[in-house]
């Protein structure tokens, strides 16, 4: 397995999905319900292909990554060879950006003293579905890009 199983509540969401998965590989219901009985190996196997080819296709799509701590955002755009990444502090330690107040406090902040902005790129070291893997393994949550991109057009003026 490359990546990492999904949950009983990620496989639920996408059933409809996985039964064409499975039709795809001649196996309607009633031979599905025989392999889960008679051959767990073998359906745990269909659990973890199925699970890759669902996390190859989101990491291939994924373009913006969003992490969200106290005192900083971390946010990613995943390019194809390399990603950039931008970091705001808070220098003010009672600010929490993990609730509206504090993203509203950033809002009228961005641009004193008490907020630092720091901007960075990076070649994957590894393939880049398996890098952006390991950032989402780590707290990181997909994103469409608004917040990567607002602050990003501000800062380039």
């Amino acid at each position: 397995m490359k990546y990492k199983r999904l949950t009983k509540e990620q496989f639920e969401a996408l059933h409809q999905e996985f039964a064409t998965f499975l039709a795809s590989q001649s196996i309607d219901k009633k031979e599905w319900d025989e392999i889960k009985a008679n051959k767990p190996e073998v359906a745990e196997q269909e659990l973890d292909v199925f699970s890759d080819l669902i996390w190859e296709g989101v990491l291939t799509n994924a373009q913006f990554l969003e992490h969200f701590s106290k005192n900083h955002i971390f946010l990613f755009h995943c390019q194809k060879e390399f990603i950039q990444s931008m970091v705001i502090k808070s220098l003010v330690t009672d600010v929490d950006f993990m609730t509206t107040e504090g993203l509203q406090w950033l809002t009228e902040n961005l641009f004193t003293p008490t907020v630092e902005i720091h901007v960075g790129r990076k070649d994957y070291e590894k393939e880049r579905n398996e890098a952006i893997f390991d950032l989402i393994s780590q707290g990181t949550i997909l994103s469409d890009g608004q917040l990567y991109i607002q602050v990003n057009t501000i800062i380039q003026g």
